[in-house]
């Protein structure tokens, strides 16, 4: 049995990368020519994710037993048969939808079964759960009291519903995974692959390196970067953490605040465009807005994550007396540019083909890939040209589009589920309800409700199952379309590093050697702004840029004096070290300054200058001062 496990494994693993490879093939070659009739396109795309998912998972376990590798082999054979199934009688199947022969029963069920054993495997068991809650809702509806009452459905109609139409796991969320996410994970696995992270990594190092709190800065900015493009939080810790922690020690931050400042970029990564851990894309489906502008949309809400985060670092690095890198010792980011700039030409590649051409998302992504494969030609350690590395930079972006594609079919249970019993408006009711007509109170509740479920689910499985049931709610409210599915969107991601299943915050504290309470409420600190720019642009749709140039404008000016003057306040520095009077002058001026408005700005304004008067004021006596003991110090020793 010892001889014979081993090469069973590496035969596993082979089997699963070349339907990696398949797969990634398979959907460069629909982007290119046309994608199939959408249930044949996500029906492959979901085929390809489960036999990946099964297969791979057995070689994560060396202790895994070969009859239980066996039931793997057993499960990817299942799910290929459903594709099979589906490919024949596609268009019986399309006729027959509410009233299912036994085979589409069949297949039905073990569909669900997969997908809900698919997900438990690459996500844990939060989503698979919740789906399971809620095909029991639609058993027991009618045993339910007061609004959550419905009359109830049986097991055949059900799986008609999820397996067949168009509204269930074969709906809009599995669609995009199929389409447009796939093709950019793909593309950011090429990018990679090509060495613009090395690129990035040494322009971070050269501008922000040598600057106070340099290390941590250049944690913010490559941490950032990578989780734009990974689009999860967690395994960006893992990977870039393993090397920022330890410099951002090695400097003299203490190991939970290095920690923290990790767990904090990556998670903005998520909100970053282009990628957003790929709720981008879904949100273009259900809000009916074009791509470009959800990532116009979400660059300043971004934009100002990032500064507070930045600003909080350096007003650390000041009170701990910490200094930057020896800038003899950093890259020099103009050679760097001049010697390597050319990586990013594929990124103008995809905003030209975004925003002059007006072309489909998956479109600009498939171009976008091709130009990183031309442009890593010029560096020979990176060339996408050898097959050996084209296949690792596919295998890389699969395995990485698989949990998405499974999150996105397991979503698609809960939003069948959702369109059959009508569960959505009733919570919907249920809020506007709860909240007495009151806005504020409805967004606390919806923020509240995104955080619980974004601490168990992925961020674009969250985001689903939040625009199905809370989104209509807020927008019935008179909150804007785009501003409602940004507000869930964001709190969902932050969960991530709120307390207590604060994942990425204990994914950092064990790469730093602290305590993971410790680790993660230094995150939640410094990450508070983010909990409150949503408000921001929900109140105030310009940060979104919806409205005037000037109106996006002045209000951008404002909410970034705004977040400063919030890092201000949360670490308790400006010029110099500041108490806690002044500390809660900044955070009134910064709350005057996030809400909109002529006259809360004015007094935000003028109550943060008079405070930064007085502290300049109170920092110069401090240098007169230190001058006249050192002069006398000098006196009395030459005396």
């Amino acid at each position: 049995m010892k001889r014979i496990l081993p090469t069973f494994d590496k035969a596993l693993t082979r089997i699963w990368q070349f339907c990696a490879i398949a797969m990634g093939l398979f959907h460069i070659y629909t982007a290119i020519f046309g994608i199939l009739t959408p249930m044949l396109q996500r029906m492959a795309h979901l085929s390809f994710a489960l036999v990946i998912a099964f297969l791979a998972s057995s070689e994560k376990d060396e202790k895994k037993k070969v009859f239980l590798q066996i039931l793997d082999i057993l499960l990817s054979l299942l799910a290929i048969s459903v594709m099979v199934y589906v490919a024949t009688n596609y268009m019986a199947l399309v006729y027959r939808q509410g009233n299912p022969v036994p085979a589409d029963f069949l297949f039905g069920v073990s569909t669900v079964a997969l997908i809900l054993e698919g997900s438990r495997r690459s996500l844990g068991w939060s989503l698979p759960i919740i789906a399971l809650v809620f095909i029991l809702y639609a058993y027991v509806g009618p045993y339910l009291p007061g609004l959550l009452a419905h009359r109830g459905y049986n097991t055949r109609r059900i799986v008609s519903h999820l397996f067949i139409s168009s509204e269930g796991i074969f709906g809009i969320p599995l669609g995009v995974s199929s389409t447009y996410i796939v093709v950019f994970i793909l593309f950011a696995s090429f990018l990679k692959a090509s060495g613009v992270g090395d690129f990035f990594n040494d322009i971070a190092y050269g501008m922000a390196g040598h600057k106070t709190g340099g290390p941590a800065k250049v944690a913010v900015i490559t941490s950032a970067f990578f989780g734009m493009l990974s689009g999860a939080a967690t395994a960006n810790v893992a990977s870039t953490g393993s090397f920022t922690i330890p410099m951002m020690k090695k400097r003299g931050y203490p190991p939970a605040f290095a920690g923290a400042v990790e767990a904090v970029a990556s998670t903005g990564g998520i909100l970053m465009p282009p990628i957003m851990g790929a709720a981008a894309f879904i949100m273009i489906e259900f809000t009916g807005t074009s791509y470009s502008k959800i990532i116009i949309a979400a660059a300043i809400p971004a934009i100002l994550y990032f500064i507070s985060v930045f600003f909080q670092v350096g007003f650390v690095a000041k009170n701990l007396g910490l200094s930057g890198l020896p800038k003899e010792q950093l890259p020099n980011p103009w050679i760097t540019l001049k010697k390597s700039g050319y990586l990013v030409f594929p990124v103008f590649v995809l905003l030209f083909f975004l925003f002059y051409l007006d072309a489909s998302p998956m479109r600009a992504g498939i171009f976008s890939l091709f130009a990183t494969i031309a442009v890593s030609l010029f560096r020979k350690k990176n060339r996408l040209i050898k097959l050996d590395r084209l296949a690792t930079a596919i295998i890389e972006g699969i395995r990485n589009a698989v949990p998405v594609a499974i999150a996105c079919a397991c979503a698609g249970i809960v939003v069948g589920i959702t369109t059959l019993t009508g569960i959505g408006l009733t919570l919907s009711s249920l809020i506007i309800k709860a909240s007495g007509g009151s806005l504020m109170i409805a967004l606390i509740l919806t923020m509240i409700t995104s955080i619980i479920l974004g601490m168990g689910l992925p961020p674009s499985a969250c985001y689903i199952v939040l625009a199905v049931m809370v989104a209509p709610a807020l927008v019935e409210m008179g909150v804007p379309l785009l501003a409602a599915h940004m507000f869930i969107f964001y709190f969902g991601a932050l969960a991530v590093i709120t307390l207590p299943v604060a994942l990425a915050s204990y994914t950092a504290a064990a790469l730093a050697g602290s305590k993971p309470f410790e680790t993660a409420y230094r995150a939640l600190w410094l990450g508070l702004a983010a909990f409150i720019v949503p408000y921001m642009f929900v109140y105030g749709p310009s940060l979104l840029t919806i409205g005037t140039p000037f109106r996006i404008f002045t209000s951008f000016i404002t909410a970034v004096v705004g977040v400063v003057c919030l890092a201000s306040a949360l670490q308790g520095r400006t010029f110099i070290r500041i108490g806690v009077v002044f500390r809660i002058g900044m955070a009134a001026a910064a709350l005057l300054l996030i809400r909109p408005g002529m006259k809360t700005d004015i007094f935000g304004v003028g109550l943060a200058v008079g405070i930064l008067v007085i502290q300049k004021i109170k920092q110069r006596i401090e240098i007169v001062k230190r001058n006249k003991e050192s002069t006398s110090t000098n006196e009395e020793e030459q005396q």
